[in-house]
């Protein structure tokens, strides 16, 4: 299956509310407006000086959240789509911890709490159809497709409109890019984006210290060897003097009781 993407152009968002609805009728979600990610809104639309922004899972290429995920609850699909299997779920939480756009949100108020987030409708996508808060979107500010077409379109627009876009795609090339990609007319950083990710996936860095551990382990193991030898070494030598002087203290009372003494 070729990897899927959603392109918002926050340029053209109104802020209506319609993808958060339908995201929570589809996902069967409370039906309330939120500002916020949460466990009860995988989608939600900020206002920042007027100007309207659609928060959602980015789908990572390579995601932070299923690298430190102890039981696999995390997978990356072959759509692109970043999934989450609650049955598999302990709630540990390492993966809100992880993630480096803050996108997983856990179910404080549950008796037996999960971890929740968009899934980027993979059910309907595998069924050819949009994801619903693009099918949803009244204006086209989001569009979803081939991941290579998204990000072609954005290019377009930005070649075509150079003078209505800020000339960068956020999400092409943030931690090894991702599946959800926006256009902008202003700053992403003035929007709350955040600017300071490298280009090199965090899990990368990871896999990097792991392969590591071998070494250092097997150096650790030789020295640590090594005290236990001059240690035990140390003993056995003691052990032995202190024999050696038994018998010479024995040899010396069978000389005194030979010659009287």
């Amino acid at each position: 299956m070729r990897k899927k993407a959603i392109l918002i152009d926050i340029s053209k968002c109104i802020g209506c509310g319609a993808c958060q609805a339908a995201c929570k009728e589809a996902n069967g979600l409370p039906d309330r407006e939120e500002t916020k990610l949460s466990a009860t809104a995988y989608t939600a639309i900020e206002e920042r000086n007027g100007i309207y922004v659609r928060h959602l899972c980015m789908h990572c290429e390579i995601p932070t959240c299923a690298s430190v995920c102890p039981v696999g609850a995390i997978e990356k699909t072959s759509s692109g789509a970043v999934v989450y299997d609650a049955a598999k779920c302990m709630g540990c939480r390492y993966c809100m911890q992880a993630c480096p756009f803050q996108v997983p949100r856990y179910e404080w108020n549950s008796v037996a709490p999960k971890m929740q987030k968009c899934n980027l409708c993979y059910k309907r996508t595998a069924e050819g159809l949009a994801p619903a808060c693009v099918e949803a979107c009244p204006t086209g500010a989001s569009i979803f497709g081939d991941r290579s077409e998204i990000l072609r379109e954005a290019h377009r627009r930005i070649a075509e409109s150079p003078d209505e876009y800020v000339h960068y795609i956020y999400g092409e090339s943030e931690i090894g890019g991702t599946s959800v990609f926006y256009l902008s007319a202003v700053p992403f950083g003035s929007l709350g984006f955040r600017t300071d990710l490298s280009r090199e996936p965090l899990p990368i860095r990871t896999w990097e210290a792991l392969s590591k551990i071998p070494k250092v382990v097997f150096v650790g193991g030789v020295f640590l060897y090594g005290i236990w030898w001059i240690t035990n070494r140390r003993d056995e030598v003691r052990k032995l003097e202190k024999k050696l002087k038994e018998m010479i203290d024995d040899e010396e009372s069978i000389d005194e009781l030979k010659t009287g003494k």
